[in-house]
């Protein structure tokens, strides 16, 4: 017994040597080593740039062999992959990290990218890919991740732009085809209503086809249902294209911030979220600039062939720069198929177990199967609702409804208002209205998001939240600190500013700086809400994007509809104020139940959450 441990003793020893000769050879600055075992980094990203520290899988094999039971690892093991929706991943677990009393030194040891073999890579047309699809998307470098974020981001304003382009030429539409401009806003209106709706089959998609194929086959039903658009020939065919056309370049809205959450661990992710939403929060701003500029040169249908020609190459941009980011798929034929043979167990349990499957038996088994697929691809998909059962949940939705409410309702009246007395811009000039905007949306992506991330780092440090490793918990309710008391009450008051100084015909300059700060303000509430939904909903990301995006275009439809009469009957001062007080109480109710209650919802959610739509 001696001897054979004095063996095992000696092979430990020589495979530490192994790898302590190895990683030696590596530069490093002068100074006091690394731990053993570990190989140290400086993150950058974190907000003190504190030293990190990642195990080296070899050492800690080799040790654990020799030392069992000295430390207790727990399940922090899997943190370092994160669950993707349903799959084997958890974005919630928080990144590695560890402390260090005088991190005086440190090495930088990256570990190399396991790429998937080009013609194993997943996803439709997956071989085409520049970018190699890998095992853990999380070891991307940050370059790659940027990339890919970027991607995503102009994908992503594709749907929201082609809501806003057409507002400068609606004038012109209702004259073309000789009706009403309360027909007219319904495109606008019924866009929403498709985007609301549309998501929740993509998002139920991607699960089992894949982020990568969703991405390129919804943008080619964009392409050509915005070329159906373009040659209307009646108002009934272009309502009908530009719903279609909505409804189709709505997957970015679910699957975007699910690709998001597959690349960028927690600690990032709120920096990442809020250059993703960039893309489709500028996207709305700018288009009514091109609008107005391609109505005046060209027409109303120019509109919508430069949309169908932005569709085509951001199809062309996924499919050579984007690859699957998502861990696990989900065959829903073979859970069918299971789920069928389970209950044909069941129904002969009390027979011999060797029999003969009859005819009947088997139609029965494959009618079975095939109803299983068909609910499971159009039926599940609208239990979506159910999740709202969670009060985190429900209270993310709801604050984000309003304050997107609330933007649609200050689009369509910039668009109203500077048209008209005693204003009476063109529609270039209108279009360039939209400007201030975009200013605070980018202002707040820009830092925001960092900011975000450094709270939650500092609220996990003070509260000494570490797991068995070292490193910071972190939750989801951390990202509503100061930053959320900013942006609550920063964007109702701008509300109220641009309404009453619209009202009385003030000089462009005050609504324009009114604005500037609801565009900041309120990208601070869209970045966080959504970000927190990924992360109460940790293994189902995409669900919860989708329920958000479901209930809050829904609202933004009937708030697009109401706009235009309400402006004609009470006023823009009397509306945004309106507007202004529903949001600041929206804000402080749900800072206040976050602040409050979310870690014992937190807590119910977990036990119940993959029970929530009989999962």
């Amino acid at each position: 017994m001696n001897q054979g441990s004095d063996i095992e003793k000696g092979e430990i020893e020589k495979e530490l040597f192994q790898v302590e000769r190895e990683t030696s050879e590596e530069t490093s600055l002068p100074g006091t080593p690394s731990p053993p075992g570990r190989t140290s980094k400086t993150d950058l990203n974190s907000p003190d740039g504190e030293t990190t520290y990642e195990e080296d899988e070899r050492v800690a094999d080799a040790t654990s062999r020799g030392r069992r039971g000295t430390r207790d690892t727990h399940s922090s093991d899997v943190s370092e992959s994160s669950l993707s929706d349903r799959g084997g991943h958890d974005h919630q677990v928080p990144p590695h990290r560890d402390r260090s009393r005088a991190p005086s030194s440190f090495r930088s040891v990256r570990r190399e990218l396991e790429k998937v073999p080009r013609s194993k890579r997943r996803g439709l047309l997956g071989r085409f890919t520049v970018i190699a699809e890998v095992t853990n998307p999380y070891d991307y470098p940050n370059k790659t991740k940027w990339m890919l974020t970027f991607v995503i981001a102009v994908a992503g304003a594709a749907a929201p732009m082609a809501s806003s382009i057409v507002l400068p030429a609606l004038i012109d539409i209702a004259r073309y085809f000789n009706t009403t401009s309360a027909v007219v806003n319904l495109s606008v209106a019924l866009y929403m209503l498709s985007m609301s709706i549309f998501p929740l089959w993509w998002s139920s998609f991607s699960e089992t086809l894949g982020r990568r194929t969703i991405y390129l086959t919804s943008f080619a039903l964009y392409v050509l249902f915005n070329i159906l658009a373009a040659v209307s020939t009646n108002v009934g065919m272009f309502l009908a294209m530009r719903m279609l056309s909505g409804g189709a370049g709505a997957s970015v809205q679910a699957v975007g911030a699910g690709t998001i959450a597959d690349i960028w661990e927690v600690r990032e992710r709120g920096r990442a979220m809020g250059f993703f939403y960039l893309g489709p929060l500028c996207g709305p701003l700018l288009a009514p600039i091109i609008g107005g500029v391609l109505n005046e040169a060209f027409g109303w249908r120019s509109v919508q062939w430069v949309l169908a020609i932005f569709g085509a190459l951001i199809w062309i941009f996924l499919l050579f720069c984007l690859p699957e980011t998502l861990r696990q798929r989900i065959s829903v034929a073979a859970v069918a198929e299971a789920e069928a043979a389970d209950r044909a167990t069941t129904g002969n349990a009390v027979r011999p177990a060797l029999t003969r499957t009859t005819t009947k038996q088997s139609v029965k088994v494959k009618s079975t199967k095939y109803l299983t697929i068909f609910r499971r691809w159009f039926i599940d998909p609208l239990r979506i609702v159910l999740y709202l059962q969670f009060p985190a949940v429900a209270i993310c939705v709801f604050y984000a409804t309003t304050t997107f409410c609330a933007l649609y309702a200050l689009n369509l009246s910039i668009q109203q208002t500077f048209s008209a007395q005693p204003y009476s811009y063109s529609s270039i000039i209108v279009g360039v209205l939209y400007i201030p905007n975009s200013l605070g949306y980018f202002v707040t992506s820009i830092s925001g998001g960092r900011w975000i991330d450094w709270i939650m780092a500092r609220e996990a440090r003070k509260a000494g939240r570490y797991d068995g490793k070292g490193r910071l918990v972190y939750r989801p309710e951390d990202r509503m600190k100061e930053n959320a008391w900013v942006g609550a009450i920063m964007f109702p008051a701008a509300l109220i500013m641009y309404g009453w100084t619209v009202e009385f015909g003030v000089h462009l300059a005050a609504p324009m700086v009114a604005n500037f700060f609801f565009g900041v303000g309120s990208m601070m509430v869209f970045t966080m809400a959504t970000t927190m939904l990924t992360e109460f909903m940790p293994r189902k990301g995409s669900h919860g994007v989708a329920l958000n995006n479901f209930v809050r275009n829904i609202f933004s439809c009937i708030g697009s509809a109401v706009t235009d009469p309400l402006i004609m009957t009470i006023g823009n001062g009397w509306l945004f104020t309106g507007l202004g007080v529903i949001c600041l109480v929206s804000g402080v109710l749900t800072i206040w139940a976050m602040k409050r209650f979310s870690e014992r919802w937190r807590v119910t959610m977990d036990r119940k959450m993959d029970g929530a739509m009989g999962d």
